[in-house]
């Protein structure tokens, strides 16, 4: 399990690098604490040397915990069993072999350590219990202090191998979704690009061929020579078929390609969205854990397509944020339907929005589509929740027309350019 060692230039250490250094720290305390001890009491030349011994293998058997766990916990246990009977010193010895222990279980060994534990505790209860009467040098109370030391120590690393292994995993699923949303993403466009493939050859072969036909079967007839005013005719007719089938080829190739400059859609599989589909957007709402009701009052009459899909979008985007952010349980959702207008009320029982707050980046987008087709929006706190409120007109008001100078020819009014409308519906 590697400690969370880093180097002075902020990156991590490597794992051998880490171990030697927790191994030479571990060493430094040991030895600092011996050297002190030192001076309070005295022993043979030979028993100390012994000690030094003892302590350097044990610290220096470190390097290598985490590539020998069990090993290393059995050299240090070694270590500390002829190190305190041996030496007067008393140095911390055991602290290399609690790091051994705490180890073994973080490293997944666990039945390992708590082996070397239990029999540590029953090394150290065994020996206290032969001493006489007097001569103890560990009471009761300090042996199950050492018990809840040992136990604590394996628990601990158990714990955290539990938790390098939680972190493990939620970096493989991230790593998993992200690879699996690439892979979709891959695919829609794939899909798109076929869709949009498929369109524009239907569109382009279909125009191209009708406006191929139309000009050889007006040259046909110019070729017979007839009298000028009929080629005339025949000229004029030829080139008003052709400009229809192209302006037509033209509005449904915008139509087409108008999906390449919106990002972030997703790929249309379904019809024209619009208020036919209201059902459908509730019924998602609902399996969103939202009680979604709607009522409608009035004669509904058919739409124009961009309006039907402006409303639609009100009410998906109002969706959307009581979703989001309102917190609600229910949601209301209202068509009145009137002789000019076309009223949605979308009701939640939320917490509203703060006050102060200007409106995001969805109501204002509400707004924009409502104010485009001459209607009106607006988004409010209301006793109880947050409502959106608009109203679109039956029919969308008439592009202003451009202004024809006494030069411009009659096509100029036929214009192939989208109108604000058709803009806002893609």
């Amino acid at each position: 399990m590697p400690l969370p060692l880093r180097a002075p230039g902020g990156g991590r250490l490597s794992p051998r690098a880490a171990d030697a250094l927790v191994a030479g720290v571990v060493l430094l305390v040991v030895a600092v604490w011996t050297l002190v001890s030192a001076q309070y009491t005295s022993e043979p030349a030979l028993r100390t040397a012994l000690g030094w011994a003892l302590i350097l293998t044990g610290c220096g058997a470190l390097y290598f915990r985490r590539r020998q766990p069990v090993a290393v916990a059995v050299v240090t246990l070694l270590a500390c069993v002829v190190y305190y009977p041996l030496s007067a010193q008393d140095g911390p010895l055991m602290i290399a072999f609690a790091l051994a222990l705490y180890t073994t279980a973080a490293e997944g060994r666990f039945a390992a350590a708590v082996a070397l534990a239990a029999v540590t505790l029953l090394a150290v209860g065994f020996g206290e219990i032969r001493q006489q009467p007097g001569h103890r040098q560990i009471d009761d109370t300090s042996l199950a202090m050492l018990a809840g030391w040992l136990i604590s120590l394996v628990a601990v690393g158990r714990a955290q191998r539990t938790r390098i292994a939680y972190l493990h995993e939620v970096e493989q699923r991230a790593l998993a979704a992200e690879r699996e949303q690439e892979a979709r993403a891959r695919q829609s466009a794939t899909e798109e690009r076929l869709r949009i493939a498929r369109e524009v050859h239907d569109v382009l072969g279909h125009s191209i061929s009708l406006i191929n036909v139309q000009s050889g079967a007006a040259l046909h007839r110019l070729g017979k020579k007839p009298a000028p005013e009929a080629g005339l005719v025949t000229a004029t007719e030829a080139l008003e078929a052709v400009k229809a089938t192209s302006k037509d080829a033209l509005r449904e190739l915008r139509a087409t390609l108008g999906v390449l400059r919106r990002a972030g859609e997703a790929t249309p599989t379904t019809p024209s969205s619009g208020l036919a589909l209201l059902g459908d957007l509730a019924a998602r709402a609902r399996s969103a854990g939202l009680d979604v009701r709607t009522h409608t009052t009035g004669t509904p009459v058919p739409l124009p397509p961009p309006v039907d899909l402006a409303a639609y979008r009100i009410v998906q985007e109002s969706l959307t944020n009581v979703t989001r952010h309102a917190g609600a349980r229910t949601v209301s959702i209202t068509l009145d339907w009137g002789a000019e207008t076309v009223r949605l009320r979308i009701a939640d029982d939320g917490g509203g929005a703060p006050e102060g707050r200007p409106p995001g980046s969805g109501i204002r987008g509400m707004a924009e589509r409502a104010r485009a087709f001459g209607g009106e929006l607006t988004a409010r706190n209301v006793d109880g929740g947050f409502l959106v409120d608009a109203r679109l007109p039956l029919t969308p008001p008439a592009p202003p027309a451009a202004p024809v100078s006494p030069g411009t020819a009659t096509e100029s009014t036929t214009s192939t350019e989208p109108t604000a409308s058709e803009r806002d519906s893609r």
